[in-house]
């Protein structure tokens, strides 16, 4: 059955330039001219979403961020024009997977897609189990309900700080988190935190997490993402 792509862009000649050629690769799929049209279009089908930033009424940064609000982890990647590093790091912060700046290539467009299903596909049987409460990674265990973290199946002591940023980057395992993200999230009412900070926890809880460590990657000049296990 063939992979369902959503198409998001405000130029009608892009979208029939993208539908033909990834059509032509085996892809099913759906255009849709604005965010809202395509947030009533995306279906638990569609595998991929390409999203064009710069669109009249709501931004393409606003729709991933709304789909990743409401747990949609779909991939996605940004069509736009915009390709200072600041355009990129709010790409990124908001849930995207990838980022191709405009003009582009349709070649580099199709190697992008395959990529970023590639790597999704081969990640879906380590994609965390749900059991109740639990996250379950390979190895790894994060049980939310008792705040408890297992490395094959031994329990390993972490702060609560150390759990609550574990347990945040697990449950967005698609997205880099900067580290000013991540004291908005974890010590939004803390005074005097710097980035510096973020950096000697991800240091810590990387050494408990033992050979589980590799799961936390960074990402020099963005931040830091949870890394889901390969086959």
């Amino acid at each position: 059955m063939p992979k369902k792509i959503l198409i998001v862009d405000d130029e009608q000649d892009i979208c029939e330039i993208l539908e033909f050629n990834l059509a032509n690769e085996g892809f099913d799929i759906t255009c849709a001219n604005s965010a809202e049209e395509a947030l009533e279009k995306i279906t638990s089908d569609h595998v991929l979403v390409l999203l064009d930033v710069m669109m009249s009424g709501m931004s393409g940064f606003k729709m991933a961020e709304k789909l990743r609000k409401e747990n949609n982890r779909v991939p996605i990647i940004f069509l736009t024009a915009k390709d200072t590093e600041n355009d990129m790091l709010t790409g990124f912060s908001v849930g995207g997977d990838d980022y191709i700046s405009k003009p582009f290539s349709i070649k580099e467009v199709i190697a992008r897609v395959k990529a970023v299903l590639k790597r999704h596909n081969n990640l879906n049987p380590s994609t965390p189990t749900l059991n109740k409460n639990k996250l379950i990674f390979g190895d790894l265990t994060i049980d939310s309900e008792i705040k408890e973290t297992f490395v094959n199946g031994e329990s390993i002591s972490l702060t609560k700080t150390e759990f609550e940023i574990l347990t945040l980057l697990a449950t967005h395992p698609t997205r880099i988190f900067r580290r000013e993200d991540m004291i908005e999230h974890l010590w939004k009412d803390a005074p005097y935190v710097t980035e510096r900070t973020v950096d000697v926890h991800i240091t810590r809880l990387r050494k408990k997490l033992g050979k589980m460590a590799n799961l936390i990657s960074s990402r020099s000049g963005y931040g830091y993402r949870f890394k889901l296990p390969t086959l």
